[in-house]
């Protein structure tokens, strides 16, 4: 059975990987096709094209914006970005990431008047990309104020913490018509991670309205249950199933490429049916 993935990350924004290794280790677990969507980052699609032209392997350029749902943190992948148009895109993100810039250094401020050892200037010499709470966290830890990464998030950085500053973020359906625009393919990640049923069910019909085509069914972290209702759903919306394990590398040493936490399988079909037709024409 061939398999793919489309939601990946790699050291541009919180993955440990870099685009080649990301590709490298796609060819080693046997991917046919897979999907760069670093977090309002663009900057290793250039890399990762050559990497999977090298390896034979399809790649899909694509992104995941963070956005704003009635005060909920929702992320939205533009998949299959055309080349041509990574230049509006890397515009639309670098809003995001002026925003992020700040939300970080208030974080990084806050930090340091409180005691911890930790510095703007420290933290952006440690990530090549966009740098988020994952590069904070991970110095945080390495400093052994926490027992692991994880615990920095259940503590320290959590959102309920005096030290979290939540970034301001782009309006969830204004980001939906933008992918559709240039003619990439919206999708919405992980919806149970961000939305019970009832307010999934709320969301959908604006967000199609707006251009929505499809929604991750098949995730690393879902339950049966959860895969089951999600599949539903799609079907009930006409939306189009997508599937990602969210590999971050190290960062996240529970999730593996392709199969997630070890029970995860995302057909080729999925990739297949989300690609564009050539004769779709941009809006």
């Amino acid at each position: 059975m061939r398999i793919c993935d489309l939601h990946t990350h790699s050291n541009y924004s919180d993955g440990s990987f870099s685009p080649s290794e990301l590709v490298a280790e796609a060819e080693r677990v046997g991917l046919s096709a897979i999907a760069l969507t670093d977090h309002n980052n663009v900057g290793g699609i250039a890399e990762f094209l050559v990497e999977c032209n090298k390896r034979n392997i399809e790649g899909v350029i694509g992104t995941e914006f963070s956005t704003d749902y009635e005060s909920t943190e929702l992320h939205i992948l533009g998949l299959f970005i055309k080349e041509e148009f990574l230049a509006d895109v890397n515009a639309l993100c670098e809003e995001v990431r002026r925003n992020k810039d700040i939300s970080n250094r208030i974080m990084i401020e806050r930090l340091a008047r409180a005691g911890y050892d930790i510095s703007y200037d420290e933290v952006r010499a440690f990530c090549k990309g966009t740098m988020n709470r994952a590069h904070i966290g991970e110095i945080l830890y390495k400093k052994g104020y926490t027992k692991t990464v994880k615990e920095v998030f259940s503590t320290i950085l959590s959102k309920k913490g005096e030290f979290y500053h939540s970034a301001k973020r782009l309006d969830v359906f204004k980001t939906i018509e933008f992918i559709k625009s240039i003619g990439a393919v919206p999708v919405l990640a992980h919806p149970f991670l961000d939305l019970d049923e009832a307010s999934l069910r709320e969301f959908l019909p604006k967000a199609i309205e707006c251009g929505l085509v499809g929604m991750e069914t098949v995730y690393s972290t879902y339950t049966q249950d959860e895969t089951l209702l999600a599949k539903q759903i799609a079907r009930e919306f006409n939306l189009k199933e997508s599937g990602g394990s969210d590999f971050h590398g190290y960062r996240k040493a529970d999730i593996s490429l392709a199969t997630g936490r070890g029970n995860l399988e995302i057909p080729y079909e999925l990739y297949q049916n989300l690609r564009p037709q050539k004769e779709e024409i941009c809006t």
